[in-house]
């Protein structure tokens, strides 16, 4: 109990002045609200005709409010202001009349509102006296500026228009404090702070340099609970207090739920250390660090200064009572509360006076108090007489049941007389069946009320001693430790271990990949100096045929390692996903060490650097790029004549012949020339989702100067300007004479060459006039630059060119001089793809046309004088793009390598690999299957170590250690601990954000590429486009796992739940390849301990002795027939069939053994459907076990095999349940080949079920252990089992994804009559089904059904209508006009880009409905009409639907 001690302070100095003329203001007040003519805020503001009235009303939104309105609050706040005056003195008085000042101040309805206006005049009033009495600097100058610097330091408070009496915003805070604390004394003197604060204040410095401190303040007026912390704040003595308010809920000023827990939770951990409440906590805060409590005003009962002493939990805890001196009614209370409590105390040890028992000493132990109390000396916890019996209760009422059972102790009373002595009693407890004993024998008594509390007192240590009550005496829930658990931290984020908590991983970099031999290699090497590395040819194998010869023209390629591979590495095989009918596999072949000098290892860099800086389109130079040893190896070029010498595989001619050539001199000839042109949508700024550019088509929409290079497709460069830049060199010959020596020889004119025509095929040329590149497919001697334009399929506007070369000088400001030259037919030398994701969707529907759409290929037409041939053959840069999907998979492999040889078990690291690798990868294989079965499998073995090691634990504890041991929170922090996160694949590869050795990838391209600008109008533009804000019709998504952030390459972001999920995926993997002793080790490793002494178990196993009465009850021979098996004990089987319902005759109930056979269950079908549907998706398998396992499942075939018949149980309500579900199943099996797998149309008792799951495990316990006896019995009886094409679809999901997949919006309204629930469904608020059941999730399930059956209909009957309209469509084309096509006629005819404009947006959260208009200013007819589209799903579909009635406008205009 803690130290009670009493402070005294002296009465406060009469303020009489000023209270006087706050309530002449008050008196002021409650006359003018009396006299007030009632006018509106209207008249107030001048709003004089009724439109203005109506229009004020829609924006803001309120109703009318006169002085009177105001006035009421207003004498509330003033009386606040007047008890805050006299009880905390004129300091705090004034900090509270300035907060409500400011409030209303930054109140939005100031303006117009006439109540707070009437507010806001008087209260000037009160702060203005208030403020001259505050003399002596204790208010700055700075603060007597109300109107003007007040709201500097406010916060916005909620319903300060209705502030009760006594209420304090959480808002303005006066300086002050400083000149308060040093001169405390004269403070007090003038009235500023009385003299109960002052004491307060001294109390509080008392505690110092306490260690822990913890404290809490009671008072008794809200205002003071929320005046003092600020100022306790602006003390600077008061410095180590970490202040708080604590106010309850009954005002406007009140603490919602979800705030009061988030103070206590602060103080409970020390982020408060004081607190200052009202009344609300003077009871049920259980703070066990509270070591003061102060009452600042005395508790009004008795009861109140009982409870807020209770406050104070920790030992040695000071309690403080604040009294005035003098004052005989505060003495009078202390009087009073004392004598009172010890009355009190002396009635409860009446009440339990143990003297009339006999053999005391089986109750209590020797230390106690005898007779009375059982008590726990670790934490104090005691447990009475009286309160034993109400303890018992409550066990037993949180014990597992269900709505059959009530589960409530049992009592008999047992008579002892004794011939010419007094009558005595004893009493035998009667514990519920899942309860850890049944029966107790209580002590002899002299009254029967004794010895019923006597054997809930041995009922409660005895309980407390088996583990079912923690040491605080209150019944164990499973938990291990009793630990204070807030469910979120302050901002609100997601906790660990689920899929919205996101953090950043370092990328793991496997050792193998490690060398300080790629430091080697610089100017100046020394060629003695031999290095010895490891060869590894690049292998690939075809699968498929393509008509495009350029899949098949491919260079071969080997990578340089530093050390040499693992064989599973070399074993593995990669599918590259090349071509819609061709897969390419690819795999590493060893060639052999090799000799490398310094300066063959300097040409080497140098190629590997000039290759994989056009591959991946990153400008680096080989001098100057840095190299990390972390991650060393060379890509190199191989010769196609194996050689006996491995170093003579490498293609040495082709390695000098582009480390030395001039070319690279050329800006345009090295990586991202389009940058380097200003001519790259991403420089630009743009936003390829739509269509490229959105920050320059919205600088164009608003008349900004545009791009001086930019075009239809995107920017152009002036060919006038490249030239005079030099990138392009002067020739020295005449045009016309040339070109006729010229053409006769076969040669023709490049930008800066003449070349042999045929030398040119399959070359890479570089467009100097785009900066883009394109492989040269043909040479079309029928075309020249003469020959006429092609109109653009689709196109409405005129046609603009007459010829190619009016195309370029129109465009481009380029005048060809070769016009009779051919032109070359090229191919966009694409971006490097990720080949490892399937990139073809293959649709049965359309294979009549995948001839025709196999090799789809867009082609350019170029001028031969406009292109510089580049130095890279184009069979090398088509082979070289293979290489980072390659490395992508060796590196991802030798992670897993490592990891094996951490886990050291032998398991392939091809399955560890696959473990590792997210769906969020997107490539052919990922952990989803193996993390399905070893979640089945963790939840079977630690079901299993739970049920067997705590013998005397319920079912609801074992669930709840259970879900300790596996939790998704839990297995992260065990992925951790092991560092998995940096072997976890998880992020779609994407080459551009890949780093090759030397080749670091650019996220921030403007900034990197700004300097490099040719055009300096670009570059002025370009930085004055870095601030704006880029519009577009998408919102912020979340970042998704492995997507990074900015420039960090080496960093990627993973959830929580996806480390949790690949521990199960690896459990999973361990069981298949290795097995119970394979996944035992992985367990250990991770640390999850489920293993334990098969002897000490089989020793504590409980023994079955079933009276012979309800073995005689059970017909064994039928249940057992039914199960085909027989029992070695059968008291397990009884135990199995009884639920907790039945009167308790020594047999406990099903609920343990439904523990561990619901997990044996889970894993023996998972195993099955696992094995079975190898190659079935993750999805479907999810599906399938969800199918299997299910307590309706279970329950039909509980009915099936009439298992249902043997249920011991004691309702008739659930015996009418069963029996009303056995009919309905009845009628379900006459159905042909009709199976639910629970999903019929009855929903079925959860006790069927729970029987199902309670005989398999007490088939597994008979059996040994052993789960295979239990797959033995169980696959016959779950026979037929759910395959993938009996597997039903739930009606309720199945309605959501089909309206998911049509932009639709559904929506259920359910209503409940009787005992009647209506379900109706609604798509587009339009109704299509509705269902009636007693149960609201069945009749939602029904309801669903009807509905879909409506909708099949519907979509047969407008089928037959769009059969007819196919004929019109495919003579109209498949041209599809949108928002594209409307930006680029725009752009053709220099318009501004067109105007969007929301029309509307409506319809539920889920169902939102949006509709836009769409108008252009053209510039030669003006605005055009503004065109209305349809109702859309999405914002873009809406501007769709205006952009296509607009271009029918224009259409109809222009032609």
């Amino acid at each position: 109990m803690p130290a009670e001690v009493v402070v005294e302070y002296d009465k406060a100095a009469s303020l009489w002045s000023l209270h006087e003329q706050i309530k002449q203001i008050e008196a002021a007040v409650e006359e003018a609200a009396q006299s007030s003519s009632r006018r509106s805020k209207w008249q107030f503001m001048g709003a004089r005709d009724a439109g203005a009235k109506e229009e004020l009303r829609q924006v803001y939104g309120v109703s009318e409010r006169t002085e009177s309105d105001g006035a009421a609050n207003l004498i509330q706040k003033l009386r606040a202001i007047n008890y805050a005056l006299g009880d905390l003195g004129q300091w705090c008085a004034y900090k509270v009349a300035q907060s409500f000042l400011t409030a209303l101040q930054n109140d939005e309805r100031a303006n117009y509102q006439l109540d707070v206006k009437f507010q806001e005049s008087y209260l000037e009033r009160v702060v203005l006296l208030l403020q001259c009495q505050l003399t002596e600097g204790a208010v700055t100058d700075k603060d007597t500026k109300v109107s003007d610097n007040g709201n500097d330091n406010i916060q916005d408070g909620p319903g300060f228009d209705e502030i009760e009496e006594g209420e304090l915003p959480d808002s303005h805070v006066v300086s002050g404090g400083e000149h308060v604390d040093v001169i405390i004394g004269a403070a007090v003197a003038d009235g500023k702070v009385t003299p109960k604060v002052q004491s307060l204040i001294k109390v509080l410095l008392r505690y110092q340099h306490t260690e822990d401190f913890r404290a809490i303040i009671f008072v008794e007026r809200v205002v003071a609970a929320l005046v003092l912390p600020k100022v306790f704040a602006e003390l600077p003595s008061l410095s180590f207090v970490r202040c708080a308010s604590l106010i309850g809920h009954n005002n406007s000023q009140e603490m919602r739920t979800s705030q009061m827990q988030d103070t206590i939770a602060k103080f409970r951990d020390g982020r408060v250390t004081l607190l200052v409440a009202t009344s609300v906590a003077e009871e049920g805060l259980d703070i066990r660090q509270c070591n003061v409590v102060i009452r600042f005003d005395l508790a009004k009962t008795v009861l109140a200064y009982i409870q807020s002493r209770g406050r104070a939990r920790k030992p040695g805890s000071d309690y403080i009572l604040m009294v005035e001196r003098g004052n005989l009614s505060h003495g009078a209370f202390l009087r009073n509360a004392r004598n009172s409590e010890e009355t009190l105390r002396k009635e409860a040890i009446e009440r339990t006076d143990l003297s009339h028992l006999k053999d005391t000493s089986r109750l209590i132990a020797v230390d106690s108090i005898p007779g009375t109390v059982y008590q726990v000396e670790s934490t104090g916890a005691v447990v009475s007489l009286n309160s034993a019996v109400g303890l018992v209760h409550f066990y037993c009422s949180q014990l597992p049941s269900d709505r059959y059972s009530i589960l409530r102790p049992g009592f008999i009373m047992e008579k002892h007389e004794k011939p010419g002595g007094p009558t005595e009693y004893s009493c035998k407890l009667q514990l519920p069946c899942n309860a850890p004993f049944e029966e107790l024998e209580g002590p002899v008594c002299s009254s029967m009320r004794l010895a019923h509390q006597a054997v809930c007192l041995a009922a409660c240590k005895k309980l407390h001693e088996m583990g079912a009550f923690t040491d605080m005496l209150l019944p164990d829930k499973g938990s291990e430790e009793e630990k204070d658990k807030v469910d979120q931290n302050d901002e609100g984020e997601p906790l660990p271990g689920t899929a919205r908590h996101r953090e950043f991983y370092p990328e793991g970099v496997a050792k193998t990949l490690q060398g300080e031999w790629i430091l080697c290699g610089r100017d100046g090497c020394n060629n003695s100096k031999v290095l010895h590395l490891y060869l590894y040819g690049v292998r690939c194998l075809n699968i498929g045929t393509s008509n495009d010869p350029f899949l098949t023209q491919v260079s071969n390629f080997a990578v340089l390692f530093g050390n040499e591979l693992d064989a599973e590495v070399l074993s593995m095989s990669m599918d590259l996903f090349i071509a819609r009918t061709m897969i390419t596999k690819a795999s590493l072949v060893f060639r052999g060490r090799i000799p490398i000098t310094e300066s063959q290892l300097a040409s080497l860099k140098n190629f590997h650097v000039r290759l994989m800086s056009i591959v991946l389109d990153v400008d680096v130079e080989p001098s100057t790029t840095p190299w990390d040893p972390a991650k060393a190896y060379l890509f190199v070029p191989m010769v196609s004549d194996k050689s006996v010498d491995p170093i003579k595989e490498i293609d040495w001619d082709l390695v000098e012949n582009i480390i030395g050539t001039d070319a690279w001199s050329n800006r345009l000839q090295r990586a991202r020339p389009d940058v380097y042109l200003g001519t790259n949508e991403r420089t630009l700024g743009g936003d390829r989702r739509e269509y490229g550019f959105g920050k320059l088509r919205h600088g164009i929409a608003f008349g900004q100067k545009p791009h001086p290079t930019y075009g239809i497709r995107g920017a152009v460069a002036q060919f006038d300007v490249v030239k005079a830049s030099g990138l392009i060199p002067k020739r020295g010959w005449d045009a016309t004479e040339t070109q006729k020596l010229e053409l006769t020889k076969g040669k023709l004119m490049m930008a800066d060459t003449c070349v042999n025509a045929d030398a040119l095929m399959g070359r890479i040329v570089t467009a100097a006039h785009s900066g883009k590149r394109f492989y040269v497919d043909s040479i079309c001697y029928d075309m020249t630059a003469e020959i006429s334009f092609p109109r653009k399929e689709g196109y409405l506007g005129p046609l603009e060119y007459s010829s190619y070369a009016d195309y370029y000088k129109q465009k481009y400001g380029v005048e060809l001089k070769f016009k009779q030259q051919p032109l070359l037919r090229g191919r966009g030398v694409s971006y490097c793809k990720n080949l490892l994701s399937p990139r073809f969707e293959h649709s049965d529907s359309n294979e009549g046309d995948a001839e025709e759409n196999l090799d789809k290929t867009y082609y350019v037409f170029l001028p031969p004088e406009l292109c510089l041939v580049h130095p890279l053959p184009g069979s090398l840069v088509r082979g070289a793009q293979r290489l980072p999907s390659i490395m992508r998979r060796v590196e991802s492999m030798l992670l897993a390598v490592e990891l094996k040889d951490i886990i050291n078990y032998p398991v392939p690291a091809s399955k560890i690999l696959e473990a590792l690798t997210a769906a969020s990868c997107q490539e052919t294989f990922c952990y989803e299957r193996a993390e399905l079965l070893g979640d089945a499998y963790l939840k079977w073995v630690v079901s299993r170590f739970l049920f067997l090691k705590y013998p005397q634990k319920h079912e609801g504890q074992l669930t709840r250690m259970r879900q300790q041991m596996v939790s998704n929170m839990v297995l992260y922090q065990y992925a951790l601990n092991k560092g998995l996160q940096s072997y976890i694949q998880a992020d779609r590869f994407a080459p551009s954000r890949w780093a090759a050795p030397g080749v670091l990838p650019v996220f921030d391209e403007e900034t990197k590429d700004g300097d490099s600008y040719i055009f300096d109008q670009e570059k002025s533009l370009a930085e004055d486009r870095t601030g704006m804000n880029h519009l577009d019709d998408g919102y912020e998504n979340e970042i998704e796992d492995g997507e990074l952030e900015s420039d960090a390459s080496s960093y990627r972001v993973l959830s929580s739940k996806t480390l949790a999920d690949v521990v199960e995926a690896l459990i999973g993997v361990y069981y298949v390849e290795g097995g119970k002793n394979a996944v035992n080790h992985l367990m250990k490793w991770i640390g999850i301990q489920v293993e334990f002494d098969h002897e000490e178990i089989d020793g504590a196993s409980r023994p079955f002795n079933v009276p012979e009465s309800v073995l005689r009850s059970v017909d064994f021979d039928t249940l057992e027939g039914a199960l085909d098996i027989k029992f070695n004990d059968r008291g397990l089987l009884i135990e199995a069939i009884t639920h907790a319902s039945r009167p308790s005759s020594g047999v406990s109930c099903y609920q343990r053994l439904e523990f561990v056979g619901d997990a044996v269950l889970d894993h023996l079908i998972t195993r099955h459907l696992f094995f079975t549907y190898t190659n079935l998706p993750p999805g479907r398998l999810t599906d399938l076990r969800a199918a299997a396992v299910n307590n309706e499942n279970f329950a039909r075939v509980a009915v099936k095999h009439k298992l249902h018949v043997h249920l011991r149980h004691g309702s008739s309500a659930l015996e009418k349940q069963i029996r009303d579900f056995v009919r309905e199943v009845q009628d379900e099996l006459l159905k042909p080949v009709f199976n639910s797998f629970g999903l019929g149309d009855c929903k079925a008792p959860k006790v069927l079920g729970d029987i199902v799951e309670s005989i398999a495990g007490a088939i597994f316990l008979d059996s040994g252990r052993d789960t295979a006896v239990v797959w033995k019995v169980f696959q016959p009886l779950l026979h037929p089992m759910v395959t993938p094409e009996t597997l039903p679809m739930h009606p309720v999901r199945e309605l959501q994804e089909r309206c998911q997949q049509q932009a639709e919006g559904l929506e259920y309204k359910a209503t409940r009559s009787g005992n009647l629930a209506t379900v109706e469904v609604f798509i587009d608020g339009v109704q299509v089904g509705v269902a009636q059941n007693p149960q609201k999730k069945m009749a939602q399930k029904l309801a669903a059904r009807n509905a879909l059956v409506v909708l099949k209909e519907k979509e047969t009957a407008e089928a037959k209508e769009k059969s007819d309209e196919n004929g019109k469509k495919k003579r109209n084309g498949n041209q599809t006009f949108t928002r594209q096509t409307l930006n680029d006629i725009c752009l053709r005819r220099n318009w501004p880009m067109p105007s969007y404009r929301c029309v509307n947006e409506g319809g539920p959260a889920h169902a939102k409905r949006f509709t836009f208009a769409v108008r252009v200013n053209t510039t030669d007819r003006g605005w055009t009409d503004e065109c209305v589209g349809e109702p859309m799903p999405s914002v873009k579909k809406a501007k769709d639907s205006a952009a296509v009635l607009l271009l029918e406008l224009l259409n109809k205009r222009y032609s």
